[in-house]
This record gives structure tokens, C-alpha cells and sequence, in this order.
């Protein structure tokens, strides 16, 4: 049977090409792993290049397969050719091809060694744009997300990810997603991946905190969607508030003030005190731990904002 698989993904007919891509994706992990040794990537690929929507679907799933828990295959997959026929498809007509496609993505991002390749094929352009498009699943964007998540994670594409728009691009998938509680997961990735952007580049920290209503958005964001003392700006800026040196409280509890103060913010501003004085006490009270990298971004970001 894997002799089979092999031989008609190299030299079979469009059918046999088919019907062996998807009879590889239902072979066992180490079977897989096998034929990756034959170099399957290869027609794979191939296959991804014809305009038979069934023959790259099953290319997909099958180099989905491969890829999945095998460093070495993702690498493989990378450089047998991928990326510039996966370019092609992120921008094609077919909603699912995209999708998959998306995870593809995702999946061969996941790997050390394929990041710096990926970030400067041109994907994370394409990635970027994708949040801002409204007509795919929850799911294909969390996938984007991730995808951007784990290429930001080398620093050798922060420049390319800080220049493709990412910090507008994010705000404004935070604001547009904070309506619905099914979009929680999307706020949250997307605040996370902002914190991870802002913190690496200080041209990301200074752009964020330029756009006129972009804290605000991720504050309002923060606190009324439940993650409070969780993620981004207001929980560092409470700790800072309570446990900083006496400068830095001073700094931190006017800026507090301030973003609850903005002229376009709508809502009641002595009673978003009472909440943010009790909060704190809370905080003084009990404690709360936050990530070593939250508090130097909001330390940063105090120093830039009060100067």
C-alpha cells in the first residue's frame, strides 16, 4: 500500500494523484513519517500548482499530515518549495482553500527553523490584511493570529512584522471583535500578540501609544470583556500603581486618570474611579502576579507617555 502511495503521487493520473493524497493522510504517524523519506513533499507541491480544487485540497491535508508533529517534515515541506505556491493560495477565490491553506501556515510557523523564511516570503503581509476581512470563520482568524504569534516570536522578523501595519491592523480587530462574546478568544490572541509586538520593537511601542484612541480601545477592551488583571495595559499599570517607587505610582495612577478622563471615552468617570480605586486596594491587598514582560512594556510605556 505505501509503495502504492508513492508511486502513484509521482507518476499516476490526476485520480490515482488524488486518491493517494488522501489515502496518506489515513496512514498511521510512523507510516507517514516513512514515506517522507521518499521526498512525497515534491509531488505534493506539485499538485498545489494545478487549478483542480479537489487535487490541492488533498495536497493540503496530506502535507498537513506530514507536517504534523515532525519538525523535520516541516522543514522539508519549506524547502521542497512551498511557500510561494501557499503566497498564491492565501489570495485565491476559494474561502476553504484559503482556510486550510491558513493552517498550513500555522503549522509550519510553529517550527524555529522555517520562521525567518516564512516572514520574508511575504506571508505575513498577506496575514495582516487577512484580519481585517470580515468573510472567514473565527477559527481561519485565529489561525492568522497564531500564525503571526509564532513568527513574532524570532527577532529577526520583528522589522517585517512591525512594518507590514500589524499594531493598526490589531486595534482595530480589537475594537471590531470586542462586541460579541464569541469573539473573546479573537480579543484575547489579538492583545496578546500586540503585547508580544510592542514589547520587541519600540517602534511598535511608539506607534501603538501615538494612534489617537488606541489605549483606550485596548483599555475599554480589557475591562469590559472580563480580563482585567489578566493581559495588557491596565493590570501593569495597576501594579505599577501599588508597587512601584513613589514616582512611578504617581506616574501610574494619573495615567490611569488620564485613560479614564479621554474626552471621547463614553461613561461615567467618577464611578470608573470608585471601580479603579477598589481595584486596587483588591490588588493591595491580595497581590496579583503578572508576566515579567507586561510590567517592563507598561513601565515603558509610563516613561514615554509622561515625558
Amino acid at each position: 500500500m505505501e509503495e502504492e502511495v508513492v508511486q502513484n503521487l509521482w507518476k499516476g493520473e490526476r485520480e490515482a494523484q488524488i486518491e493517494a493524497a488522501m489515502e496518506l493522510s489515513r496512514l498511521s504517524s510512523k507510516q507517514r513519517h516513512k514515506l517522507a523519506e521518499t521526498g512525497i513533499m515534491v509531488p505534493l507541491i506539485s499538485m498545489l500548482h494545478s487549478q483542480d480544487f479537489q487535487a490541492i485540497e488533498a495536497s493540503l491535508c496530506a502535507l498537513l499530515c506530514l507536517a504534523f508533529g515532525s519538525e523535520r517534515n516541516k522543514i522539508r515541506i519549506v524547502k521542497s518549495g512551498a511557500l510561494p505556491v501557499l503566497l498564491n493560495l492565501l489570495q485565491c477565490q476559494s474561502q476553504p482553500l484559503v482556510e486550510l491553506t491558513i493552517a498550513a501556515m500555522l503549522t509550519l510557523s510553529s517550527c524555529k527553523a522555517n520562521k525567518v523564511a516564512i516572514a520574508s516570503s511575504g506571508a505575513i503581509q498577506l496575514l495582516v490584511q487577512f484580519l481585517s476581512e470580515n468573510c472567514y470563520t473565527i477559527q481561519s482568524q485565529l489561525d492568522a493570529i497564531s500564525t503571526l504569534h509564532n513568527l513574532s516570536t524570532c527577532k529577526e522578523t520583528i522589522p517585517l512584522i512591525v512594518s507590514s501595519g500589524i499594531t493598526i491592523s490589531l486595534l482595530e480587530l480589537i475594537q471590531y471583535s470586542s462586541g460579541g462574546s464569541k469573539s473573546s478568544e479573537i480579543v484575547e490572541k489579538a492583545i496578546g500578540l500586540l503585547e508580544n509586538v510592542v514589547y520587541s520593537s519600540e517602534a511598535a511601542l511608539s506607534e501603538a501609544a501615538g494612534i489617537g484612541g488606541g489605549i483606550r480601545i485596548v483599555v475599554e477592551t480589557i475591562e469590559y470583556r472580563g480580563m482585567i488583571l489578566r493581559e495588557g495595559v491596565m493590570p501593569g499599570l495597576l501594579q505599577v500603581s501599588v508597587e512601584g517607587t513613589h514616582r512611578a505610582k504617581a506616574m501610574a495612577r494619573e495615567l490611569l486618570l488620564l485613560l479614564r478622563d479621554c474626552s471621547d471615552y463614553d461613561g461615567s468617570t467618577s464611578k470608573d474611579h470608585g471601580v479603579l480605586e477598589q481595584i486596587m486596594q483588591e490588588i493591595d491587598a491580595e497581590g496579583e502576579e503578572l508576566s515579567g514582560s507586561t510590567l517592563r512594556l507598561v513601565e515603558e510605556m509610563i516613561a514615554k507617555l509622561s515625558t
